[in-house]
């Protein structure tokens, strides 16, 4: 029964996404390569000074999403602490300068991690105007950079430009963003996700006691939320609360939602590349790398190892009984395969190998597909290497789509795959190593040991990949932590933008290159040498930590 609950889910996400494939990919392409505007998209470049048919280098690219990035941060920095002044903000008090900080550049990177409990610290007007919005941009800006870094691919001409930042900003935003959140919306409406401006209800429970119930424009930001890869819940239970996610139904339909612009953005790639059996290989190798991860999680959690409990026939602890076993690891699994960071349940409950399953989704890089956008281009830095490597291996020149691989593409990937253990082990480290912030880390430590260890490893790891959810045993609003934290994710969301987009501009000033023939690279064996190459890369450099963490929790337990 569990095997067929297991398969049955996975076979239903699988179906819709394969009917969305195509028509999303296609669409997305057409969005990014049209020539023509819209007249709203017109009289928002008027507005803006801002010339759509100006070609911008990548340094020029890099420096448009510097600034706007930068003043959303202000922005949104200024809202947080400025709340009370703010219509709708419920009574809700300024952020202090520490968490404010932290929040802003958690919103700002695409990352979402939450260090306070939304229903005691933000009110309706920052959650529309401030976080809300965030969630819009930023994962467009990742989406415009995984453009720009097709372009490099795509351009055959030594041609510099990139496109236009400002214009694939607003595209993704008008006419892909907004029109799916808007949809998406009311159909989480239809399953029961409240949408209201309702003031703060006081209601008596079954056991007679007193609470008080916030409402809010919950469906608004939940489509947004899931479908930009975002994953900031408009309650501390996130999508494990039954305002935010009520039945089975729209557990699913969550899901669907995170997974379908990373996992249909391969087929975006190949019609922009013109060659779609180079998107197809990039969609292979998410699915394999996504399956890895969610049946053994999903085995372990029915397994029941450790010292969660077993209810139902599985690990129930920290699990909505409305979900179950197989809607939790899915959504799971979907969470920290992408840069998403919601959750329907507590990760901190899982068994310590499914804790492990999740820590080795995220150590991948976020490729399982990845985030909307962030997944892409960070598939084709691990491709870049591959297609090198083969290249060596059957003495033939390292060539892919027409671009020539040299020296200066495979240092900017090579120093792209190191920013992810760089920072999080180096943060980690930085933590335990600085008496200040090693005395609020401790502190915020619910678990000594072996289990311990993998709440704080899990958070510098989530910080660093963006991805924002967490091992909620680590109590992280302490203002060193807020402060490290939110500096990592910073670095984790700017360092590899940056360097993805050299390399797009290294490779869109190149002409096509004169060869005798390219190296098969759409065949299965690829695809195996390729996720053979991701688990090589990106998951022996945390080994040590995961001996001592969840393997050893797992081991004693």
């Amino acid at each position: 029964m569990a095997w067929f609950l297991t398969a049955s889910a996975l076979l239903a996400v699988a179906i819709v996404l394969g009917l969305i494939y195509r028509p999303l990919g296609d669409y997305m392409a057409a969005v990014f390569t049209s020539g023509r505007d819209l007249r709203v998209e017109r009289l928002i470049y008027r507005l803006c000074g801002i010339d759509p048919t100006r070609q911008q280098s990548w340094r020029r690219y890099l420096a448009s999403i510097g600034a706007f990035s930068l003043a959303g941060f202000v922005l949104l920095y200024a809202l947080l602490r400025l709340q009370p002044l703010l219509p709708y903000s419920l009574g809700m008090p300024g952020m202090r300068p520490d968490l404010a900080f932290n929040t802003a550049a958690s919103f700002v990177g695409n990352t979402n991690w939450q260090s306070y409990s939304p229903e005691q610290a933000t009110g309706y007007a920052v959650q529309m105007v401030g976080l809300a919005v965030q969630n819009f941009v930023s994962a467009a800006v990742s989406m415009a950079v995984a453009v720009a870094l097709i372009r490099g691919f795509a351009s055959l001409r030594g041609r510099s430009g990139l496109g236009s930042f400002w214009v694939d900003l607003v595209r993704a935003n008008l006419r892909i963003l907004l029109p799916l959140s808007v949809v998406m919306a009311v159909l989480l409406m239809v399953g029961g996700v409240i949408q209201n401006l309702s003031e703060p209800a006081a209601i008596t429970t079954v056991s007679g006691s007193t609470q008080t119930m916030l409402g809010g424009p919950v469906a608004s930001q939940e489509a947004i939320k899931m479908i930009g890869t975002n994953g900031g819940g408009f309650f501390n239970a996130n999508s494990a609360h039954p305002f935010e996610n009520p039945t089975a139904w729209t557990n699913l339909l969550q899901v669907i939602l995170l997974l379908m612009i990373p996992f249909s953005m391969p087929r975006m790639f190949g019609t922009m590349v013109g060659d779609q059996r180079a998107g197809l290989a990039l969609l292979i190798t998410m699915i394999v790398l996504f399956a890895a991860v969610y049946i053994p999680l999903t085995v372990f959690e029915y397994a029941g190892s450790g010292t969660a409990p077993m209810l139902a026939g599985g690990a129930m602890e920290g699990k909505e009984q409305r979900f179950g076993i197989v809607g939790s690891t899915l959504f799971a699994t979907a969470t920290t395969g992408t840069t998403g960071g919601a959750v329907n349940s507590m990760h901190d409950s899982y068994t310590a190998f499914g804790g492990l399953m999740l820590m080795l989704d995220m150590t991948l890089g976020e490729v399982a597909p990845g985030g909307a956008g962030s997944g892409t281009y960070a598939l084709l830095i691990l491709m870049v290497i591959a297609v090198f490597l083969a290249a060596l291996l059957l003495g033939r020149s390292p060539v892919y789509l027409g671009k020539r691989l040299g020296v200066r593409e495979l240092k900017l990937v090579s120093i792209a795959i190191l920013v992810l253990p760089l920072l999080a082990l180096g943060g980690m480290a930085a933590g335990f190593a600085i008496p200040s912030v090693r005395d609020d880390l401790l502190d915020a430590m619910s678990n000594q040991g072996p289990h311990g260890l993998s709440e704080v490893f899990y958070a510098f790891v989530s910080a660093a990949i963006n991805n924002g959810s967490a091992f909620a045993g680590l109590s992280a609003n302490d203002p060193m932590l807020n402060v490290l934290i939110g500096v990592i994710i910073l670095l984790g969301r700017f360092i590899p933008i940056a360097l993805v987009l050299a390399l797009a501009g290294s490779l869109a000033a190149q002409g096509k290159a004169a060869t005798s023939g390219e190296l098969p690279l759409h065949r299965p064996q690829f695809v195996v040498l390729l996720v053979s190459l991701i688990v090589f890369i990106t998951v022996p450099v945390f080994v040590p930590v995961l001996l001592v963490g969840p393997l050893a929790e797992g081991l004693m337990g």
